[in-house]
């Protein structure tokens, strides 16, 4: 495992290859269990990129169709992790960016030009917002546990499943 204070040059390689990206998040005031922590959502990302505006902040389009635990916990000042891995089989590698996130609608959003011209557009739901997330620090760690998989497509509406929804 090796930390950095920025995206690196081979961190950005890994990102911007990822088919999938995942999001944690948490908000300081859910001070629950004998731990002392609160409710950590994490959620998959696909069908958007995560861009990478420069070595310290990335940013992607968020859709509806889940809660909106991330922006809710970003404006409370709780902290933001970011998951990338490769899962092909020429090099295993896993990037964690930490930091913090500011979330604004694709009207307010000063990068919705950039992130937004690259959606999900077979999966047919509503854009909801820019998430915008500061690094503050950034980890590298081998990703020998993560099998190796093949990126078959983007889910389309009619793939996108309700076995496990109320709805």
């Amino acid at each position: 495992m090796t930390m950095f204070d920025r995206i690196t040059a081979e961190q950005r390689a890994l990102i911007e290859a990822s088919k999938i990206f995942f999001v944690a998040s948490a908000a300081p005031d859910l001070a629950t269990g004998p731990s002392g922590q609160g409710a950590v959502n994490l959620s998959p990302k696909g069908g958007t990129p995560l861009h990478v505006i420069d070595e310290k902040r990335v940013a992607y389009l968020d859709y509806q169709g889940s809660g909106n635990e991330t922006a809710r916990h970003a404006t409370a000042g709780g902290p933001v992790t970011i998951m990338v891995m490769s899962m092909d089989g020429a090099d295993a590698g896993i990037v964690r960016l930490y930091g913090s996130a500011t979330v604004a609608s694709l009207d307010e959003s000063p990068l919705a030009d950039r992130v937004a011209g690259e959606t999900a557009a077979e999966l047919k739901l509503s854009e909801r917002q820019i998430v915008d997330v500061r690094v503050e620090q950034t980890q590298t760690s081998c990703g020998y546990g993560v099998p190796v998989y093949e990126f078959l497509a983007d889910r389309t509406t009619s793939n996108r499943g309700r076995r496990y929804k109320d709805s």
